[in-house]
């Protein structure tokens, strides 16, 4: 039998899902499992939580207001024991490895991880900077941070934000140039492109309804999301980026926002754990410092 903590998470998990597999896969359990929990909750609450049909789940009018405030019950609870494990006398030491995404790890886990470090003068952090899933055994991962699905069932993965993409430019190119409302309008535009690391070929954009655009002949192209970024505000380029890179420039002017109709779904931003049986006091610490802090950015809505 679950307990009502535990069906409170999956539930969540599963309104952020597209199905109740993939809820399953972020969570490393079985569908049954996810199904067995939502059924008990409905059950509690006297109330069907989604509207399911034989191919597809979509959550109710009620769920969605109990999935919300399912949602900031379990912040509270997280950030309760995040608070507690500060004030307690005992620090916490030993090695914690990590791995983020470049752009990520270096924008946030600096700052985030400073007082934590703080307080254990004897924890140790190994990061790890990799865009892509790494093999958590093979690189003695510890914690993950992903953008996008973690179907490993070997990992305890959560969503803790979305990440919209936004097609931006500087306004000075956009006036020497045209301002593109379909993607036939990007074949005349100078563009940029960010390079996979990992096989050298560029990542396409993505647009609304599965559609891709990969740039024919690109300005501009790099393997580092912070320079491409660069280049763009210097009006060089259009490029397709995430919205916490992009958030503080739309907002000040510097960069303009296009193709806004034809945006893609957000995608989740994702924290795992490599270890599903008992975690070591100081990974636990770790886990539940960066959930806590990642889930109070804004720029992760």
């Amino acid at each position: 039998m679950l307990n009502r903590l535990e069906m409170l998470r999956i539930f969540v998990v599963a309104v952020e899902s597209p199905t109740f597999r993939e809820a399953a896969n972020r969570l490393g359990t079985s569908p049954q499992k996810i199904t067995r929990a939502i059924k008990e909750l409905e059950r509690s609450f006297a109330e069907p939580l989604f509207h399911r049909s034989t191919r597809q789940a979509h959550v109710t009018a009620f769920g969605a207001e109990i999935a919300q405030r399912a949602r900031d019950t379990l912040n509270q609870f997280d950030q309760l024991f995040v608070s507690n494990t500060r004030l307690q006398p005992t620090s916490v030491s030993g090695r914690v490895g990590i791995t983020a995404p470049h752009s990520i790890g270096k924008l946030y886990l600096a700052r985030y991880l400073k007082p934590l470090m703080e307080l254990n003068s004897g924890l140790r952090i190994e990061l790890s900077l990799d865009d892509q899933l790494t093999d958590a055994v093979a690189s003695r991962i510890d914690i993950g941070i992903r953008i996008g699905a973690v179907r490993d069932r070997r990992y305890i993965a959560r969503a803790i934000g979305q990440v919209p993409l936004k097609v931006v430019a500087a306004p000075a190119l956009i006036r020497a140039t045209s301002l593109p409302t379909t993607l036939d309008d990007l074949k005349e535009l100078p563009l940029s492109t960010l390079i996979d690391r990992n096989n050298g070929r560029p990542w396409p954009w993505m647009f609304s309804e599965g559609r891709m655009y990969s740039p024919p002949s690109p300005a501009f192209s790099c393997d580092d999301p912070e320079t491409e970024l660069e280049f763009v505000l210097s009006g060089l380029a259009f490029a397709q980026v995430p919205h916490y890179l992009a958030e503080q420039h739309l907002a000040n002017g510097l960069l303009v926002e296009v193709l806004q109709q034809l945006a893609p779904a957000p995608m989740d931003l994702i924290i795992y754990r490599t270890q599903s049986g008992p975690v070591p006091p100081r990974v636990r610490l770790v886990y539940d410092h960066l959930l806590a802090s990642f889930s109070d950015q804004k720029l992760f809505p």
